[in-house]
């Protein structure tokens, strides 16, 4: 809407003129009115009482602006000052009228409180960032660690691995040895999945995206799960959506992230069960569902599970979830999980359709949670 001339012209049009302009209209109608007055009624010396008239009115404009100079012009240009004093990041700046007990005072109060609240969460941000650059460094240099001892271990794991191969093969079938040597392959299987995953999570490998079938990919994860359940009593579920338009993602990157859900969903279950994925699109994105009938995980666990380290079993090493939810955000997703005790438990993943923003992500390998 346009406003009037005369509005926008008044709107620049500084406030002492839009006070005074009032004033000195009421001042000139007033002795308009009164030389009217004096000139109709036979008064002696007319001019003299108009000229007193006249510089009452001076008089009264004079006092009206020395009080307009002193209740608000200076606190208005002391404001001026210290906002731009604050602007050019002095957050130490503070205004003097402040001290006042009217209502300029109170506004000089307020500001004061402003900037030091300004003061206050500029100090606590700075010292949440020298935190964390203080943590990142730490966790780098662990990184490096895990990854060095990683690669010193793996050789002569492997060549354990082979010696107990050798001996399992030159045992007699009716050796006790051999349940003895079956639980230690176990065991240095397992110690090998703890190496690939801290490798992965100290040097994660970027994901390569391209345009591709999702439903593709979450069908080599489920054909791979499947393989694990063929002896129990465990359906693994998929149903595609060839609705779907391509996803820019990394399909090995995503499939494993889905292999590692769908594997915990089946470690979830005890004897018989369900797991299930399923593929929505939603405004731009694609929903991948993946939720089991398990055992579910318990509520003061659930907000700890993407963190490193953390795990709710024995076996597991604890990276799964975090590397999974580190290669949902380098896709510019996102990954929440809900979950009821004894009932079973639903993680949700947000993809984009479209290409996300580069991000290096937190990991690449999983082998369980």
């Amino acid at each position: 809407m346009r406003l009037p001339w005369i509005v926008r012209r008044a709107t620049g049009i500084g406030w002492q003129w839009k006070a005074f302009i009032p004033v000195i209209g009421v001042l000139f109608v007033s002795l308009s009115v009164m030389t009217v007055v004096v000139y109709r009624h036979d008064i002696p010396n007319k001019e003299w009482v108009i000229l007193g008239a006249f510089s009452f009115g001076v008089i009264i404009c004079f006092l009206l602006l020395s009080v307009l100079l002193v209740l608000v012009e200076r606190p208005l240009e002391e404001l001026k000052r210290t906002i731009d004093r604050v602007r050019r990041d002095d957050l130490s700046a503070r205004v003097e009228f402040a001290k006042r007990n009217d209502d300029i005072g109170k506004l000089g109060q307020q500001f004061n409180g402003m900037v030091e609240q300004l003061e206050h969460n500029r100090a606590v941000i700075e010292e949440l960032h020298r935190r964390e650059m203080s943590r990142a460094e730490h966790l780098a240099t662990l990184g490096e660690l895990a990854a060095g001892l990683a690669h010193e271990i793996r050789n002569p794991l492997a060549g354990i691995a082979g010696v107990v191969d050798v001996m399992g093969k030159e045992l007699p079938t009716d050796s006790a040895s051999r349940a003895v040597l079956t639980d230690v392959q176990n065991e240095i299987v397992h110690i090998q999945n703890i190496l690939n995953d801290l490798l992965s999570y100290a040097r994660p490998r970027p994901p390569i995206f391209h345009p591709a079938n999702l439903n593709t990919t979450i069908e080599q994860a489920v054909l791979l799960a499947r393989q694990q359940v063929r002896t129990r009593p465990v359906q693994v579920l998929f149903t595609p959506d060839t609705s779907l338009p391509l996803v820019v993602h990394d399909p090995a990157l995503i499939q494993q992230v889905v292999l590692n859900l769908l594997l915990n969903g089946i470690q979830a279950i005890r004897r018989e069960g369900t797991v299930e994925v399923n593929l929505t699109p939603e405004n731009g994105q694609v929903l991948i569902c993946v939720k089991d009938n398990g055992r579910g995980i318990p509520p003061e666990a659930l907000p700890k599970i993407f963190k490193p380290f953390f795990t709710t079993r024995k076996e597991g090493t604890g990276l799964g979830l975090s590397l999974a939810n580190g290669i949902v955000q380098s896709h510019g997703g996102t990954i929440e999980a809900r979950s009821t005790p004894g009932q079973g438990t639903q993680f949700r993943i947000h993809l984009p359709v479209a290409r996300p923003e580069p991000k290096l992500p937190r990991g690449a390998g999983l082998s369980g949670e």
